[in-house]
């Protein structure tokens, strides 16, 4: 039995059925009662009030741990972790330049990376790009502003479902530890993702330079949030940007 956590999010919704077509049995913990279906076992909970976890986790030999959010990822995995002592291999979606990027939320992340570390139970981490879906609602939102702010940044946005693929390959395998981080297979400024997107939705803005503050800003023109030697996934931003749009258009 795997316990997907988050498996009702962007994410997981991809990698449930990767499980199942290897044979899995697989429960996720939900915060919302749902009825099983389609051989998948709901359990009602939420990690970081703690309830339900017990639960979850009862006769399960693996955690695929994707569960996450804004804030608060810390608090969910340590209580998460708390629980899983009998668990016999937990796997973790982490976020490239967690350990580089002063920011709360990759900060949060690198916490949650140290409660799996510590908990006892052998554990696997892949640290991964944005996905190219956060990519896009971020550059939607920038768009709609009428002068666009372009921040000094690059990005190797990499697929969900390159992501997917490589976790439950990991899922399936023996526990790994840190393994090697999984970008997109091009990088970009921000200013091309944003200027990319503006073309294919038809669209015309005024942009204008955005300089990052601060220490993140500084982390940020260094590279510290991309990967030098990681694995790559095979969809570009391009080949996504086409699919979504077409695919609005055609609604």
């Amino acid at each position: 039995m795997i316990l997907l956590t988050g498996g009702t999010g962007t994410l997981g919704r991809h990698v449930t059925p990767l499980l199942l077509e290897a044979g899995q049995q697989v429960r996720i913990l939900s915060r919302h009662a749902q009825p099983p279906r389609d051989g998948i076992e709901y359990v009602t909970g939420d990690l970081v009030a703690g309830t339900g976890i017990a639960e979850a986790v009862a006769g399960v030999s693996t955690i695929l741990h994707l569960a996450g959010s804004n804030k608060g990822d810390d608090v969910a995995t340590r209580n998460l972790m708390a629980a899983a002592k009998n668990v016999q291999h937990v796997v973790f979606i982490s976020v490239i330049g967690a350990d580089r990027v002063p920011l709360a939320w990759l900060q949060s992340q690198l916490a949650a990376e140290q409660a799996i570390k510590e908990s006892g139970v052998p554990w696997t981490i892949l640290r991964a790009a944005q996905f190219h879906d956060l990519v896009l609602k971020i550059a939607q939102a920038m768009t709609k502003l009428p002068i666009v702010p372009v921040p000094g940044m690059r990005l190797q946005p990499v697929d969900v479902r390159d992501v997917a693929a490589r976790l439950v390959e990991l899922t399936l395998g023996e526990p790994a530890g840190l393994v090697p981080e999984l970008a997109g297979p091009q990088e970009y400024e921000m200013r091309s993702v944003l200027t990319s997107y503006l073309q294919a939705t038809g669209k015309r803005r005024p942009k204008v330079p955005l300089r990052i503050p601060g220490k993140a800003g500084k982390a940020y023109r260094a590279g510290d949030n991309l990967t030098l030697d990681g694995a790559r996934g095979t969809r570009t931003w391009e080949a996504f940007l086409a699919e979504r749009v077409q695919g609005s258009s055609r609604l």
